[in-house]
């Protein structure tokens, strides 16, 4: 088996930024029919959603467009291959490594559809070699970005001297649907954002880089309807259940501690909380249960403010904040990140 390092982490943001409060009168008007209590409670939810800024593939007029699930989707494969070529070409350019040179590429996304997937298209943009190992992760939602991660550790421990890169790009804003007044669909409008992401790993001799110490999923029993997309007429309709933080708390235990005496740790000897920022009610969740253990997830919780919810890519937005600190050899952080499922995905890393 041979040791996996991460060796870099880079991210590339949409063409379109806005701030909340820019968002609000759209948000207003698209929900001008609707009882003003409703409306209230909404714009309460949008404002309290501890995001300030997020990008995305469209400007907020096309998201409050009514079109077809075919017109959206059309324009997710056409950024999301831009997004996806540009994000991997920066982590090759910072790592000097030369695309022929990658064995693996895992590509990452959950809000649009497109046959053949996003990593063919990246092959064939930047001159990736023909025998390059491929595998599209689609349907994991939030918890895509570290389940990709594993895959490549998976793959690189059993094949020394390789190079893998996880690809996560994601278009909530894509997902938003126009006719469609759930709380889940308000509560999913008011965090998400787009964005991209990616990470090289290595299992060389002379890698550098945190070492990947262990890796592991957790499956929650009988939760499938807690999270994940309805495929409806018009688009991905979001399936967001309120039990969502209780479940995580009720679960927290069992996901956190045994996996960290696994790999001969505990949450003393973590420093760093790498953790996916599902949302508010989520973070504030997963801060107090951590809070009580002396440990914070300030990058979460700034990473949810800057860019939103970006689906599997925000995770590892938090992680390349890590990879930029100065962090003392011998230091462990803790990737956590959870989707549908129900799933939690853990990493462990070693600098």
């Amino acid at each position: 088996m041979k040791d996996v390092k991460i060796v870099t982490v880079t991210k590339e943001l949409p063409p379109y930024r806005r701030a909340t409060k820019e968002i609000l009168p759209f948000v207003e008007l698209w929900l001008s029919g609707q009882e003003d209590r409703f409306r209230r409670k909404v714009l309460k939810i949008f404002e309290a959603a501890g995001v300030d800024y997020r990008y995305g593939i469209m400007n907020v007029e096309e998201v409050f467009t009514a079109t077809s699930f075919e017109q959206k989707n059309k324009i997710y494969c056409r950024e999301a291959k831009k997004l996806g070529v540009a994000v991997l070409d920066k982590a090759l350019k910072k790592s000097g490594w030369d695309p022929e040179s990658l064995d693996y590429i895992i590509t990452v996304s959950c809000t649009g559809i497109m046959i053949p997937s996003l990593d063919a298209y990246i092959i064939n943009a930047l001159g990736l070699k023909t025998d390059v190992m491929r595998l599209p992760v689609t349907e994991m939602g939030c918890a895509a970005g570290v389940s990709g991660m594993i895959y490549a550790s998976n793959f690189l421990k059993a094949a020394p001297g390789k190079r893998a890169a996880v690809v996560a790009v994601e278009s909530p804003t894509a997902t938003f649907q126009l006719n469609d007044f759930s709380m889940a669909n308000m509560v999913s409008a008011a965090i998400f954002g787009d964005g991209a992401a990616c990470v090289l790993l290595s299992s060389e001799e002379e890698a550098s880089g945190p070492q990947v110490v262990g890796e592991e999923m957790y499956h929650f029993k009988d939760a499938t309807h807690l999270m994940g997309f309805d495929v409806v007429n018009t688009g991905l309709k979001m399936i967001l259940d309120p039990d969502v933080p209780s479940t995580i708390s009720e679960h927290f235990p069992e996901i956190i501690h045994p996996f960290l005496k696994k790999h001969n740790s505990n949450i003393e000897k973590v420093d760093h909380l790498i953790f996916h920022p599902g949302g508010r009610k989520i973070v504030e969740t997963v801060e107090s249960l951590f809070g009580k253990l002396g440990k914070n997830i300030d990058d979460t919780r700034e990473t949810l403010k800057l860019y939103g919810n970006m689906s599997s890519a925000t995770v590892l937005y938090v992680l390349e904040r890590f990879m930029e600190k100065d962090i003392t050899e011998g230091e462990q952080g803790l990737i956590l990140s959870f989707g549908p499922g129900f799933s939690a995905q853990r990493v462990l890393l070693e600098w």
